[in-house]
């Protein structure tokens, strides 16, 4: 029996790391790209293959291709911080467009079953939820353009050369391996980073906006066997949790987690929606129905993880293109 040969980009990272053992766990050959940039190499699981490089390089993508002959492509590489995106324009095209394109290009040349594509829900922009797959995008940040131009282009290889794709739009995704030490994005693992530093937990506004703050574990499972399920096969699939909860929750969850009554210090409110969650009922149709984590025991899972591995230190990031109304706590 032939093995079944999967490529995973970004497998280093956060959830890409989860999608590549999941992978492994149901029988795949496993390669992970990730040039390290935000993901850390213990991440990768010890079955799978590890090439350093990116996505944005066409040479090693294109190398890769010819001696592996992938099956199935999960593409998760990415530089997602959506409000950072803003300020640089040109690195954001350049590894979500240019290095997805490059992977367009070899799944066609190879004749990949399937593409596994992580979106964002910010494709949706700002508007009144539930958000719905059938709801016409409206992005609002360069980042989330650059997902939306890679959906539109994966619709392009299928009419044009038949390429099959899964397009998953994941949100508020938390969870063990996530970068903790990221200072533009993903909340829950600055709070947990800040608790373990013993700081305040930093609050965006007044804390009352909601988000469905969905655990990896039940996230990543369902990217990988996507492509067992045929009927997902050019579909545009919500995932996340159902259950919108506050920034505030979030505070005292983690709080709990360590024991403590977290100390909260708010900052001066960004514009931003609201309350932001989805319809999953077209993923439950396709993958049937799934028990998910709540908050508080995703949190405590997350936080046991950290405290073993300790606090991280948030790295810089230095391709700002423009500086015109940076927020100052990017700028220290």
């Amino acid at each position: 029996m032939n093995s079944i040969r999967s490529l995973v980009t970004g497998g280093a990272g956060f959830i890409g790391s989860h999608v590549a053992r999941h992978c492994l766990e149901i029988g795949h050959e496993v390669v992970v790209l990730d040039d390290l940039s935000s993901g850390v190499r213990e991440q990768v699981p010890a079955d799978a293959v590890f090439v350093e490089g990116s996505v944005t390089d066409a040479t090693r993508v294109t190398r890769l291709f010819h001696e592996h002959r992938f099956d199935y492509v999960y593409h998760l590489a990415a530089f997602t911080p959506g409000g950072l995106s803003h300020f640089a324009r040109r690195h954001t095209y350049q590894h979500n467009v240019i290095g997805s394109a490059n992977l367009i290009n070899e799944a066609i040349r190879h004749d990949v079953r399937c593409l596994v594509f992580t979106s964002s829900i910010a494709v949706y922009g700002t508007g009144d939820g539930p958000m719905r797959e059938d709801m016409a995008p409206r992005p609002e940040d360069p980042c989330a353009i650059a997902k939306y131009a890679v959906e539109l282009d994966l619709r392009a290889a299928h009419e044009q050369f038949g390429l099959s794709s899964v397009i998953f739009r994941p949100h508020n995704v938390y969870g063990e391996h996530q970068n903790l030490g990221d200072r533009y994005r993903d909340v829950a693992g600055m709070f947990i980073n800040q608790s373990l530093r013993g700081k305040p937990l930093t609050i965006v506004g007044d804390g009352t906006q909601t988000r469905a703050f969905s655990y990896v574990g039940d996230v990543a499972p369902r990217i990988a066997r996507s492509v067992d399920v045929t009927d997902a096969y050019g579909q545009v699939i919500n995932i996340g949790a159902d259950a919108a909860r506050s920034v505030n929750e979030l505070a005292a969850a983690v709080g709990a987690a360590f024991g403590v009554q977290p100390a909260i210090e708010f900052l001066p409110a960004m514009q931003e929606a609201a309350s932001v969650f989805a319809s999953h009922d077209k993923a439950r149709r396709l993958f049937g129905p799934a028990a998910y984590v709540e908050l508080e025991e995703g949190i405590e899972r997350t936080a046991r993880w950290a405290e073993r591995g300790g606090p991280r230190a948030g790295k810089r990031f230095e391709a700002i293109e423009v500086t015109r109304n940076l927020p100052p706590s990017w700028r220290a």
